[in-house]
């Protein structure tokens, strides 16, 4: 067999090696720990793992992208219901929401998003999205 000429070259993220960092949301004070696993300088697409401590809620807030949760272990809570391992909870774009971990235990999920990732609250000067 013949090894073709244009593979492709892998990116790989081994989660298990990888550092937590943080995200910052300074409108609400909070501090999200994540790996950055993937982005795409081409589309600004990005794939993230992030942790949700134990009663943390992420409040009302928007993006101007859309976004998908893949949940890897405990219960993502959000402002339509509890959505638990092995669950995908796709956010589209431009629609307000909460979202965090339940009250017992921290949630841990990929991230990922269509475009470049920004988040406002309806506090921020400039959002992109009435809350009606």
């Amino acid at each position: 067999m013949t090894v073709p000429s244009n593979l492709v070259t892998l990116e790989v993220a081994d989660t298990s090696r990888m550092a937590w960092e943080t995200l910052a949301v300074e409108q609400i004070g909070a501090q999200i720990p994540f790996k950055s696993l993937f982005a795409d300088s081409d589309t600004g697409m990005q794939v993230m793992m992030l942790r949700y401590a134990a009663g943390f809620t992420n409040t009302w807030h928007t993006h101007p992208c859309a976004h998908g949760m893949f949940v890897l272990d405990g219960v993502l809570k959000t402002h339509e219901g509890e959505y638990g391992p092995g669950n995908f909870v796709w956010f589209p774009e431009g629609g307000w929401m909460e979202h965090g971990a339940t009250a017992d235990n921290d949630v841990t999920f990929l991230f990922i998003t269509n475009k470049p990732f920004a988040i406002c609250y309806e506090s921020d000067a400039e959002h992109p999205y009435p809350m009606e």
